[in-house]
């Protein structure tokens, strides 16, 4: 899935750019929630905090997590559509933290 659009706030969250393959929540969103992406119904698989992400896309794992049309760290492991994206599953790539994540929000 490709986005054309440069910014688009949905029902509860948040897509920056067209090249984002997470969105920002607004409000806190739950497991089993279902949202419109572009046209497109995903459900949530983890409950997901205000501030926070969850993929839009599949992402594998070694593959660029990109917010706000920012590549903003690498997943550690393959990231499903709907599910939470956070410190458990990128590494980041900001700050000099050899990689490692700051336990900030990202």
């Amino acid at each position: 899935m490709i986005f054309t659009h440069q910014f688009v706030k949905h029902d509860g969250f948040l897509v920056m750019s067209g090249k984002d393959n997470v969105a920002v929540v607004l409000n806190d969103k739950h497991s089993g929630d279902t949202v419109d992406v572009s046209g497109n119904s995903l459900q949530l698989r983890d409950d997901i905090n205000f501030g926070h992400k969850f993929a839009i896309t599949p992402i594998e794992k070694g593959a660029e997590v990109i917010k706000y049309g920012e590549v903003i760290g690498v997943a550690s492991e393959n990231i499903l559509p709907g599910q939470h994206v956070h410190v458990h599953n990128v590494k980041s790539l900001r700050g000099g933290n050899n990689g490692q994540s700051s336990g900030l929000s990202q």
